[in-house]
């Protein structure tokens, strides 16, 4: 033990200054790799960062808006066309069929065909009316339907409202004195036990 404490005290004298300056060294060189840890490694290089901001990034909300919107309408649009052109097909199967018909028929009636042409456009408006006659009136019958479910439970509404205010009232009676009146509170207990037992 003796010979320990003697090298201490003739070579700690040197090594006291040294060790000191290790120290510091060891906690600079440990807060600068918390530092770089924390701020995500030791940075970007000048031609790092050049290159990622000259890359372009595919993410831009505004154009995948409009790539969205755009296909959207070719959708519509390429419906809509679908449906003109299978009724213009049936437009064509129809006035292909009903002329050959017609003309093995009436071979020498040119004249008939064209008056019986202008009562079906007249036929054609008389059944329009009928059906938007009929629609109209279905309408109304379900405009008068709603009303009166509405006013039903308008009134059940107000009944209920109306016999709250009752009970409430016979539940705030006091006597002269400012005790409430125990007779309408047991009432009201009774009653709700009985409706929940019912």
């Amino acid at each position: 033990m003796k010979s320990r404490t003697t090298e201490d005290k003739t070579s700690g004298g040197g090594d006291a200054i040294n060790g000191s300056k290790s120290i510091e060294k060891h906690k600079q060189r440990m807060m600068k790799k918390k530092n770089m840890r924390r701020l995500g490694g030791g940075g970007l290089s000048l031609e790092a960062f050049a290159n990622a901001k000259s890359m372009t990034n595919n993410y831009n909300p505004a154009l995948i808006k409009k790539k969205r919107e755009f296909y959207k309408n070719a959708k519509y649009v390429s419906k809509y066309k679908k449906s003109l052109r299978r009724q213009g097909e049936q437009n064509d199967i129809s006035s292909a069929v009903k002329p050959l018909q017609l003309q093995d028929k009436n071979e020498g009636e040119g004249v008939s065909q064209s008056k019986k042409n202008k009562n079906k456009k007249r036929d054609g408006s008389h059944s329009l009316q009928e059906l938007y006659e009929k629609k109209r009136e279905e309408e109304e019958r379900a405009r008068i339907e709603r009303e009166a479910i509405i006013q039903a439970k308008r009134e059940e509404r107000e009944r209920a409202e109306s016999q709250r205010k009752a009970a409430r009232e016979k539940m705030f009676k006091k006597t002269r004195k400012g005790q409430p009146i125990m007779k309408y509170r047991i009432e009201h207990l009774l009653q709700t036990i009985q409706g929940s037992t019912t």
